[in-house]
């Protein structure tokens, strides 16, 4: 005799569930499941994500009260569909909401920058990229030497001054000059931030954009961009920033081949 019990589409059933679980004001719960129980299921899910965002995210939680911060974890929760099963990964899928999905004009006007600058200290711990070696440098003779930026040095561009940020200090409109920032990895695996001129910015952009650079290219190319009526000033100053950048082993100059 065969049973005459209807099939289960689990399928169907695993969506009906997610969807619950995601945003229960707007999805009904699923049939056949205890109302306690799918209220248990679901506070552990949220409370596993929001968790996770606000020790990712310590600014933003600080910066916004109880019901703000529950209101975007909760949007974040019931919206964004992850690519990665990963919980390392959370922070840059809510960057990614952040960027492409979030709107809500009251949102604070640098929350996405100051999402991405608080997502960069923990994705650049964690990178697994080697860090490179210095060769000791000849200063002197040093202009046809190759250059690079360390692979654990990443020059950073905001509109808002995020490293700045705090609940004393919340500015609601841009100011005129970007912040550019480094943040690199040292030796120790440590992450620092470092403020940096919107000229060295730029020269760092012209060592990454340059596979072969050297230091007289790099240079020069800045100095050209600049239109500076003293290349040779511009140069000489260079090569004093290189400097503190070899010492922090944001960049890496190597003799020519």
């Amino acid at each position: 005799m065969r049973n005459s019990r209807p099939k289960v589409d689990f399928k169907a059933k695993q969506l009906e569930f997610a969807a619950y679980i995601r945003d229960p004001d707007r999805n009904p719960m699923p049939l056949g499941i205890k109302k306690k129980r799918m209220q248990m299921y679901r506070q552990l899910f949220f409370n596993n994500v929001e968790g996770f965002l606000a020790g990712n995210f310590p600014v933003i939680r600080h910066l916004l009260n109880d019901q703000q911060w529950l209101a975007l974890a909760q949007d974040f929760f019931a919206h964004h569909h992850c690519s990665s099963p990963y919980f390392s990964e959370i922070p840059e899928e809510f960057i990614d909401y952040l960027q492409n999905e979030r709107q809500n004009l009251d949102d604070l006007p640098f929350l996405l920058e100051l999402a991405h600058y608080e997502w960069v200290e923990m994705a650049l711990s964690i990178a697994k990229d080697n860090s490179l070696e210095n060769d000791a440098i000849d200063w002197a003779n040093s202009l046809h030497s190759n250059i690079q930026v360390s692979p654990l040095a990443w020059p950073l561009a905001y509109s808002f001054p995020v490293h700045k940020i705090s609940p004393q200090f919340v500015p609601l409109t841009a100011p005129i000059s970007p912040t550019f920032l480094i943040v690199y990895r040292d030796k120790s695996d440590d992450v620092h931030f470092l403020e940096i001129t919107p000229t060295t910015y730029r020269l760092l952009e012209v060592i990454q954009e340059n596979a072969n650079a050297t230091v007289e290219s790099s240079l020069m190319q800045v100095a050209q961009e600049a239109q500076h009526s003293n290349p040779e000033l511009i140069i000489n100053t260079g090569i004093q920033i290189l400097k503190g950048l070899v010492d922090k082993n944001i960049v890496v100059i190597t003799r020519p081949n």
